[in-house]
């Protein structure tokens, strides 16, 4: 039977995330000698190349994708060792990380921790706000055990790395000036601000939510204006510069301007908490998970529409 190296897959799980020994190297805080060593000497264990020459840098072969196939399924199964002793070990005790988009931090991860502080005093959690894009290197990385992204951001569902479960789906509003025309309209539709100047994201997820909301509605939105944070966005707004769609997790706190709730349209975004595959099973994350559950409902349950 073949000897398997843990230690050996999980640097060439890396390499295949990373795409290079050099980011390898430094991912896991090793040389990349180091790196290119163990990959060799992993391949001399399993009696195939791993690696391929292509210029200055390497590429996966066929046989080192098949491989990682299978070590996903160990990794899991490690994942879940690891919340079975945790489960033994600590009981109602330990630490749980979670990385979570900002406007998340306020409307989901803040309540949830309020509600663990009363259920589970024991449980330490730490919270990390972290940018779109970032959560899942942090989660595979293992500097989070838990993240919070929108749907838009995450992998999809046939990334074995992650379970990904949705919490919330985050109605879209659209803010006005307080004094448009629009601003106490009775039954206001989105198209009926087809005409309008519009602000938000200049690139990205965001402004895909945007657009397809407003091409839904049968008009492309004249984009006048770019920001990257809720606050600018809003300001912009308040200053009669144009209207924008909230997320209601956002509209909420939205002082200054008119928020108005689109029932007939309804736009949404959904809110999805994504662990590594196996590591749900682990008390202190199962807790977290259940606590940002209970968060999530008490917040629609207040749901305006």
């Amino acid at each position: 039977m073949t000897e398997w190296d843990i230690k050996k897959l999980r640097i060439l799980r890396t390499l295949a995330e990373q795409g290079t020994v050099t980011a390898t190297a430094g991912t896991l805080h090793l040389t990349p000698s180091a790196v290119s060593q163990q990959l060799a000497g992993l391949a001399r264990q399993l009696g195939v190349p791993l690696l391929e020459a292509r210029g200055r840098r390497v590429r996966l072969t066929d046989a080192a994708r098949l491989v990682l196939r299978h070590a996903d399924a160990v990794f899991a199964q490690l994942e879940r060792a690891d919340a079975d002793l945790a489960g033994y070990l600590a009981g109602d005790t330990g630490e749980v990380r979670i990385g979570a988009f900002s406007t998340a931090v306020p409307a989901l991860v803040v309540p949830a921790v309020a509600i663990l502080r009363e259920t589970r005093p024991g449980l330490e959690v730490r919270v990390r706000e972290t940018e779109a894009g970032e959560s899942y290197e942090l989660l595979s990385a293992g500097a989070v055990d838990l993240a919070l992204s929108l749907a838009a951001h995450a992998p999809t569902a046939r990334d074995t790395r992650f379970s990904r479960m949705v919490l919330l789906e985050d109605p879209l509003d659209v803010a006005l000036p307080r004094d448009h025309p629009l601003a106490d309209a009775p039954d206001l539709r989105l198209a009926d601000l087809s005409g309008e100047p519009w602000i938000y994201g200049g690139s990205g997820p965001w402004q895909e939510i945007a657009r397809t909301a407003c091409e839904a509605a049968g008009f492309v939105p004249e984009q006048a204006h770019t920001a990257a944070g809720w606050t600018a966005i809003l300001a912009m707004v308040e200053a009669g510069m144009g209207v924008a769609l909230v997320p209601r997790m956002v509209s909420g706190r939205a002082g200054g301007v008119a928020v108005r709730v689109l029932a007939r349209d309804r736009p949404t975004r959904h809110v999805i908490a994504a662990t590594r595959r196996g590591a749900e099973a682990s008390p202190a994350v199962a807790r977290a998970l259940d606590a940002l559950r209970e968060a999530a409902a008490r917040r629609a349950s207040a749901d305006p529409a």
